[in-house]
């Protein structure tokens, strides 16, 4: 299933770096050049001499003392994939803040590969605040987790960082490489954040939307080869070579999609929209001293429900559905009344999940009355989730 490919295969300082032998072979196994790269922590747990003799070539430990005199770029720009495993909250940190303190670091930021990291540290490491924020910053740039597994840790005791089975890490290289660009030559459409409603200069009829679920599927998107448009309310930076489009209203937001949707083989609108606006706005700032104002609603253009309508054959619309309550029941009675092919159902009061968090946990409905709940995970693993899942029903039409 790797026939050909070359992984470059980290190593760091971890006592789980024994289990980095049994990843090597599994590797080579399926047919992958493995590459492997030892930190100098990684040798004190492990042999250069078992990597030597499993490897597809002797194992790089230095920038310096190597053959090769630029190493980490010959190693990062041949690379179809890195894989780092096991990878301790040093390497997670290093990488995320763009040091290249050692051949490994080095190579991490040489490459343009899809890059798998696969943590195993001590409960306590990490769920510590600065490992996790790590992980997100990473996991934002498009770094894909093998998370650390429940059990017996080193010293005796249990619980979560145990590094995950190197069958998993290997089918987690594998399924990456196989996604690879399968959105390549389709044009994707985003929404992304909650609109703002003026009520006059100063003030708005808002949500708690941060946005960071549609731009996690824009950049999901644009890694795996789409054209991706992205229109948007936040300020966060949309993948480049996008197209963004910022808007603040409702109707902004309808006008942007509306000149962008025809040409567009998926459509998704993860923005949350108001569903309300105020008829009047007023031109200045409305003071306490005039009294309570009247602020009579009408409703916002239904962007989803017209998008239903004017889907273009062969066309994939995907809808969010943010409930508090009865979460199934409101998001299937969307999905019907909308004409999507698949809404997207978060319950927002669902601790960690839904508006402002960096994780979320969904259900997946579609049209044919199929459902798929995803586990509690960061945003951008949602993102790839949903893709799958759309690539899947495409597949099948």
């Amino acid at each position: 299933m790797l026939t050909g490919k070359r992984i470059v295969l980290g190593v760091s300082g971890g006592i789980a770096a024994y289990k980095a032998v049994e990843v090597c072979r599994r590797l080579v196994d399926a047919g992958a050049h493995v590459a492997p790269i030892l930190t100098r922590g990684a040798t004190r747990f492990v042999g250069e001499a078992t990597f030597a003799a499993l490897a597809s070539e002797r194992p790089h430990t230095s920038l310096f003392d190597d053959p090769d005199p630029i190493p980490h770029t010959r190693l990062g720009q041949s690379a179809d994939a890195i894989v780092v495993a096991p990878c301790t909250a040093r390497v997670l940190g290093a990488y995320a803040a763009g040091i290249s303190s050692d051949l490994l670091t080095a190579t991490l930021l040489a490459t343009r590969a899809p890059v798998v990291v696969a943590p195993a540290m001590h409960t306590e490491m990490w769920e510590h605040p600065a490992v996790q924020e790590n992980l997100g910053t990473l996991v934002r740039r498009g770094v894909h987790v093998v998370a650390p597994e429940e059990g017996r840790l080193a010293g005796g005791d249990r619980g979560k960082g145990r590094l995950a089975a190197p069958e998993t890490i290997v089918e987690a290289v594998a399924s990456v490489l196989t996604r690879g660009h399968d959105l390549e030559g389709l044009n994707v459409l985003v929404s992304a954040g909650g609109t703002r409603e003026p009520i006059d200069p100063v003030r708005y009829i808002g949500n708690r939307s941060s946005g960071k679920q549609g731009h996690a599927l824009a950049r999901e998107a644009a890694d795996r080869g789409a054209k991706v448009s992205l229109v948007t309310t936040t300020g966060l930076s949309g993948p480049a070579g996008a197209d963004v489009v910022r808007v603040e209203t409702a109707a902004e937001m309808a006008a942007a999609i509306e000149t962008r949707a025809a040409a567009a083989d998926i459509v998704i609108m993860a923005a949350a929209v108001a569903d309300f606006r105020p008829v009047d706005v007023a031109d200045q700032k409305l003071k306490k001293r005039d009294g309570v104002p009247q602020v009579v609603l009408e409703p916002t253009p239904d962007i989803l429900a017209a998008l239903g309508q004017r889907k273009t054959p062969g066309q994939t619309l995907v809808g969010f559905a943010a409930e508090t309550d009865d979460l199934r029941k409101n998001a299937a009675t969307k999905l019907g009344a909308k004409g999507a092919d698949l809404v997207v159902a978060n319950d927002v009061t669902a601790p960690g999940a839904g508006f402002e968090h960096d994780t979320n946990q969904v259900t997946l409905l579609f049209a044919d009355g199929s459902a798929h709940e995803l586990p509690m995970a960061d945003k951008r693993t949602v993102a790839r989730e949903i893709f799958d899942a759309i690539l899947e029903r495409r597949s099948n039409r």
